[in-house]
């Protein structure tokens, strides 16, 4: 009985052993399922995240592109307009060659009566030079008291408000006037009162004179109005440093209405300094001036600004080989 009882206690540490095994494994099973779902859960959401900006990304590209299709179509128009244009320039350059070409055969015809004509206007010079002697001063050099042997011509335009508002219309027709009396010079400028260029791309250059350039300053004059501080010091001064050049005869035209500065003497000193003689007595440059009244609507003990405009640009003149013109009414 004793060996029978034995069997039966190892029988159950078995069978105890058997479950406790199974309920691990059950265990872990549940342990597995239940964090599995889990994970997936996660990864299912930072995919979604992922999806939902790739296809804002998508949506922003489809928005760029067609953005940049419409600027390209854009593009495609202005290049046909411009090779239109180029080709429309391209027949204007035919033609003007064609015309350039005859001209020089026609040119070509008249060198030997100019050349004879050369050859007579110096005769002619040195016939009237031995003649008259070397102290005479051509009359014809002289239009309304102004000489007008000047090669190259320099405008210098007093910018101000009250040029502006007032003188404008009259100061256009002054440079135009002026221009008449030069039919045909080496170079032109025009700067104002400050020593600022109508023309930047001209900057200390000459402009060359013909018809159309002529025409194109008359146009900017319209609505050129840039700052000014009514003083023509440091116009003429930039001008004299500038363009002075000894084989060359400058006049420079002073339009203006008022002088602001502080001593006339001194700018009178300066300009000499600056504008000096040479061995002849001759200044580098002639300086002209042309004064308009507007000052004078004004009461009288405000005038002096007026004033004192006329007075520097006689001053001026009269040392400079020049001529001051004041102007009796500012209206054209």
């Amino acid at each position: 009985m004793a060996r029978r009882r034995a069997t039966e206690q190892f029988s159950l540490s078995f069978l105890d052993v058997i479950c406790c095994g199974f309920g691990a494994v059950i265990l872990l099973l549940m342990i597995t399922k239940t964090v599995q779902p889990q994970i997936i859960e996660a990864s299912t959401v930072k995919l979604e995240g992922r999806l939902a900006a790739l296809q804002e990304q998508l949506y922003e590209l489809r928005g760029e592109s067609v953005v940049l299709n419409r600027d390209l179509n854009a593009k495609h128009e202005q290049l046909s307009e411009f090779e239109q244009r180029i080709a429309i320039l391209q027949g204007q350059l035919a033609s003007a060659r064609s015309r350039h070409d005859s001209i020089q055969v026609e040119s070509s015809s008249n060198n030997i009566i100019g050349e004879q004509l050369a050859v007579a206007r110096q005769q002619l010079s040195a016939e009237m030079k031995r003649l008259l002697g070397k102290q005479h001063q051509s009359k014809n050099n002289l239009i309304g008291g102004i000489p007008v042997d000047s090669e190259y011509i320099i405008f210098i335009i007093d910018t101000s408000g009250s040029m502006f508002s007032y003188a404008w219309d009259r100061m256009i027709q002054e440079v135009e006037a002026t221009l008449s009396i030069y039919p045909e010079v080496k170079g032109i400028q025009v700067m104002n009162d400050m020593g600022q260029y109508m023309f930047s791309r001209y900057r200390g250059q000459w402009i060359p004179d013909t018809p159309g350039r002529r025409q194109v300053i008359m146009q900017n004059l319209r609505n050129w109005n840039v700052f000014s501080n009514s003083s023509p010091v440091e116009g003429i001064t930039t001008a004299i440093r500038t363009f002075y050049d000894p084989g060359k005869k400058i006049s420079l035209y002073v339009f203006g209405d008022e002088f602001t500065g502080e001593s006339i003497s001194d700018v009178v000193a300066t300009v000499d300094r600056i504008n000096r003689e040479d061995s002849q007595g001759n200044r580098l440059v002639r300086i002209h001036g042309v004064g308009f009244p507007v000052q004078f609507i004004r009461a009288p003990h405000l005038q002096t600004t007026g004033i004192r405009f006329a007075t520097l640009m006689r001053e001026l003149a009269y040392r400079n080989g020049g001529t001051f013109v004041a102007l009796s009414d500012f209206r054209p």
